[in-house]
């Protein structure tokens, strides 16, 4: 009697020790929580923001963590979108603090206290659900649970967000109908069209829950090799060199950049020179000032060939007016704490990591560096996008974006025309068939 009570017992106890690891393993892997205050911001947040982690890939060692900012219009019906920032390895908050999130920081010089923030009237937010995902692992909060899961490639990392989407929409079922779109910038530029390839492909299969995918947009996206030449054409189009270096750099080097030959002096000193004139420019944008902090890339100019090409996909398109806001913030414990952040994973948060790629626990592989073809192959099956360009932005100009659409050979539905908001002109646009949307944007 007394052994079966003794064997009751451990039978209780080990029931209970699986129930506690089953429930701590579920807290792990989806869990989210929502955010009502946010040191920084006076009083209640006045937008829905949930925050969360979602365990994907085997054994769910990937833990991506995400944003999730509900529409302020009709959050049941409009569009969800998920948003990857670029780099690889920026990290999504920065879209939601400087881009097209409902919050910015107020513009003053950083005086090393809590920065603070003022609402963005054109908030993507105010007509959209949007789920900012720091991806892929080892971006802003993201992590893995052992080292293995930090070595992938383009494809894996698309793969890794195609799960999380339908691991996200199981559970936040009231968000399945809704128009989902894939959205982001950058070299987000190269995963966009493969995520939404993949989605579409689990669709066909019949892979639950089944994604309502639409389209895609992109903004100033790295999509195949690029070349100086349009690094020149907009360096001269700008004013950042001269005419007569211009023509220079056509006539010695005719039109090859990349592999100069030694013996071709001229054309060697010509590039030279043009990096010299370019090289202390903001290259995110020509117009702002040139931020140097822990998280900014190396110096680009002083690469070449393949190097060079290899470090410009590691330079995210983002916005930093002023340098030092977002990284005091996001490593304050109080607003990682706000977050819903897990204590004791990461050592800092860095806005943009560079060891990504290189990185003895960050080993991120390109495998992929032309994807045209998933844009001609989308564009068939119907769905939308919108490339858009920042009209100051160098490292992917807009003459380069330009130049690989026309490559698809579309008809033009409505040709080059301006576009408006409170009746001055924002941009350009033109319309193509296949669902093809392209726009400057004047940043």
């Amino acid at each position: 009697m007394n052994n079966l009570g003794i064997m009751e017992k451990l039978l209780l106890l080990l029931l209970l020790l699986f129930l506690l690891l089953l429930l701590q393993q579920q807290q792990q892997v989806d869990s989210y929580s929502k955010v009502e205050y946010l040191p920084g911001w006076q009083g209640r947040l006045p937008f829905p923001l949930e925050t969360g982690y979602v365990g994907i890939g085997k054994d769910e060692e990937v833990q991506l963590f995400y944003y999730f900012l509900e529409s302020e219009s009709e959050p049941t019906t409009d569009p969800l979108l998920v948003w990857l920032s670029g780099g690889p390895g920026c990290s999504s908050v920065i879209a939601i603090v400087d881009e097209i999130g409902p919050i910015r920081f107020v513009e003053q010089v950083y005086n090393g206290s809590m920065p603070s923030f003022v609402l963005n009237p054109h908030a993507w937010t105010k007509i959209a659900n949007v789920i900012f995902l720091d991806q892929p692992v080892s971006t802003g909060f993201s992590y893995a649970t052992n080292s293995a899961a930090y070595k992938y490639t383009d494809v894996q990392a698309c793969e890794y967000v195609n799960e999380f989407l339908r691991k996200w929409l199981s559970s936040h079922p009231q968000f399945i109908s809704n128009p989902f779109y894939v959205s982001g910038n950058s070299y987000a530029g190269t995963t966009i069209p493969i995520i939404t390839q993949l989605i579409s492909n689990g669709n066909i299969a019949g892979k639950e829950p089944l994604v309502n995918l639409q389209g895609y947009l992109i903004g100033n996206g790295v999509t195949h090799p690029q070349g100086e030449i349009h690094h020149i054409v907009f360096s001269h189009g700008m004013g950042l060199i001269s005419d007569e270096l211009y023509k220079s750099l056509e006539k010695n080097c005719r039109g090859e950049y990349t592999n100069i030959h030694p013996n071709n002096t001229g054309c060697a000193n010509d590039f030279r020179n043009f990096r010299q004139m370019i090289r202390n420019i903001n290259v995110e944008h020509v117009l702002k000032p040139f931020c140097t902090n822990d998280d900014d890339p190396k110096d680009i100019y002083q690469m070449t060939g393949e190097r060079r090409l290899l470090d410009d996909k590691l330079i995210s398109l983002q916005r930093e007016d002023k340098c030092d806001h977002l990284r005091y913030w996001a490593n304050d414990p109080e607003v990682q704490e706000a977050l819903h952040v897990r204590k004791g994973i990461i050592e800092s948060w860095i806005k943009c990591r560079r060891d990504i790629s290189t990185g003895s626990h960050h080993n991120y592989t390109f495998t992929v560096d032309n994807v045209i073809p998933y844009h001609a192959n989308l564009s068939v099956k119907g769905y939308r996008s919108l490339i858009y360009s920042g009209d100051h932005d160098y490292m992917v100009p807009f003459q380069d974006t330009q130049t690989w659409i026309k490559s698809l050979n579309y008809s033009i539905d409505v040709d080059w025309r301006p576009w408006n908001v409170n009746n001055q002109v924002a941009g350009y646009t033109r319309s193509y068939s296949n669902n093809m949307t392209y726009a400057t944007v004047k940043v």
